[in-house]
């Protein structure tokens, strides 16, 4: 408890922080690494940022500049996993045949 001039309390909260907003001391860079080219989505291929969110970015408070940056990683690893399953297993056809003798 904390004293007022006029001699009231006043209660002050020290041990819990506000975890829905975290005080920002450096404003957060945009993700953009300019590489600009769109899927057929609408998703920039560079940053995996929406148009919206290309165009809103510097509107956003850090709040929304970070939940836009977890989707941006999350759109990534996505691409990352279907880009590794398409090239995983080659088709039939395209499977390289190797020689059953050695009679070269």
């Amino acid at each position: 408890m904390s004293k007022t001039k006029d001699g009231g309390s006043v209660a002050i909260n020290m041990g819990e922080p506000n975890h829905h907003e975290q005080l920002e001391l450096f404003p957060i860079p945009s993700p953009c690494i300019g590489y600009c080219e769109t899927d057929n989505k609408g998703y920039c291929l560079g940053c995996f940022r929406s148009r919206e969110e290309r165009f809103q970015w510097l509107k956003y408070n850090p709040t929304q500049q970070r939940e836009v940056i977890r989707l941006c990683r999350q759109r990534k690893y996505r691409r990352l996993l279907a880009t590794k399953h398409e090239t995983a297993a080659p088709a039939p056809d395209e499977m390289p045949t190797l020689p059953l003798f050695d009679d070269e």
